[in-house]
């Protein structure tokens, strides 16, 4: 039986990793690196954070993605938009440095299991775990608005859906959404020779400013300090207080989930934007319709009035919405025993992100609502891997010890409903 088993191989599986591998625990790492990077994000786009704020988390602050680009003459500079391609290829080289090999593996079942976990794959593998941690990325949670949810297949799909927008040359595409994912798919589709047209039921585009110099007066940095999700004080608390945040009530913690560090672009792609894409902004989609090879949206202004926009394709960069119940590798069971946060449908944790149930661990996405908006973005994984791997010790020993039977996972609390979705930006 492994002492752990991490299932997924991004940024936050294989921090978890390189910090279990130095504590000496027994660690398995389960899923395909970097899928998301590399899978789901079309060519051409940038990472949004900087270079420094992107490092995935090893003891000693070892691996960084300024080494791996030092080593490869790549410029990794504060204000300078690295290519997601790249950072990709930095996952990749981590994981070769820091942890044990990665079994490409595709996980389809954690059960519980004596006193431990039962993981299956669909390659027909079966192991046995005494803690298991669930850093499954953003993919199972892909958020697809109602109205486009009945569409034949090719009429519509998720911005995730794509690694080349050249297919689209030539064609309409209507691009629903306000955050870095539409208004960078939409630019990339513009320049693949597409005429894409952005759908937002927001009012207005917000963009980020361009970051102040990391060598400024002291003045200067005290009243807009830096942080792993931008500059100023409120983002400053999101990036570097994820224990302060966790200590707050539930519905103040999932509010901040939900709200903080809302949609907007990057500044370095703004000028690209506006140059090559027109906007229907303040229009609410309420209704999609495929006629023939077409796709014909209803949309509402903030008026009343009624839009019919016609389209060769819809592109729903609409995020993510964390709920336990999309976790369909989770046993049923277990998923309605575990705590979840407030009114909502993920996980509350311990300072150590485990949940209700003992030697169950979570990372990511579905921790945010217990630890805030920094677990959206890859700077969140320094602050969650060596807190989870000193929670797998804690759960380790006391397993180790023959103190007695195992806490019992406490029952489902009636009346709870599902939390409303949630988008998450990278």
């Amino acid at each position: 039986m492994d002492d752990l088993v991490v299932v997924g191989a991004g940024p936050y599986g294989l921090s978890i990793a390189a910090h279990a591998v130095a504590a000496g625990i027994g660690v398995r790492v389960l899923g395909r690196p970097m899928a998301s990077w590399r899978d789901h994000m079309p060519e051409g786009m940038f990472l949004k954070s900087e270079p420094w704020a992107s490092n995935l988390s090893a003891p000693g602050g070892r691996h960084t993605l300024a080494e791996f680009c030092a080593g490869r003459g790549v410029a990794a500079e504060h204000g300078r938009p690295l290519p997601i391609g790249a950072f990709s290829e930095y996952g990749l080289w981590f994981a070769g440095q820091a942890v044990p090999e990665v079994e490409e593996v595709t996980v389809t079942e954690v059960t519980p299991q004596g006193d431990g976990f039962r993981i299956r794959t669909a390659e027909g593998t079966q192991l046995l775990a005494r803690t298991v941690a669930l850093a499954v990325g953003v993919m199972p949670f892909v958020r697809q608005p109602q109205a486009l949810r009945a569409l034949p297949p090719g009429h519509c799909s998720h911005s995730t859906g794509h690694r080349d927008l050249a297919r689209f040359a030539g064609r309409e595409v209507a691009v629903i959404g306000a955050g870095q994912a539409a208004l960078e798919t939409a630019a990339l589709l513009a320049e693949s020779g597409a005429r894409p047209c952005l759908v937002a039921r927001r009012s207005g585009i917000g963009w980020n400013t361009v970051p102040p110099p990391l060598e400024r007066p002291a003045l200067q940095a005290l009243r807009r300090p830096h942080s792993g999700l931008g500059s100023g004080w409120r983002t400053w608390a999101w990036a570097e207080l994820p224990w302060a945040v966790r200590r707050l009530p539930a519905a103040h913690r999932e509010r901040i989930a939900a709200t903080a560090l809302g949609p907007a672009g990057a500044w370095w792609l703004r000028d690209r934007f506006e140059r090559s894409v027109p906007v229907l902004l303040g229009h609410r989609l309420h209704r999609a319709v495929a006629v023939g090879d077409r796709t014909r949206l209803g949309l509402t202004t903030a008026a009343g009035e009624s839009v019919v926009l016609d389209v060769a394709h819809v592109i729903a960069a609409t995020g993510f919405a964390p709920d336990l119940a999309r976790l369909d590798l989770l046993d049923a069971r277990l998923r309605d025993a575990l705590d979840t946060v407030g009114a909502g449908r993920t996980p509350e944790l311990t300072s150590g992100f485990e949940s209700s149930w003992p030697g169950l661990f979570f990372a990511g996405l579905l921790t945010a609502p217990s630890f805030g908006p920094s677990m959206r973005f890859v700077h969140g994984a320094g602050f969650t891997a060596g807190r989870l791997v000193g929670g797998v010790r804690k759960r380790l020993g006391a397993r180790s010890r023959p103190a007695g039977p195992l806490r019992a996972p406490r029952p489902a609390r009636a009346g709870r409903g599902p939390s409303e979705d949630v988008s998450a930006v990278r």
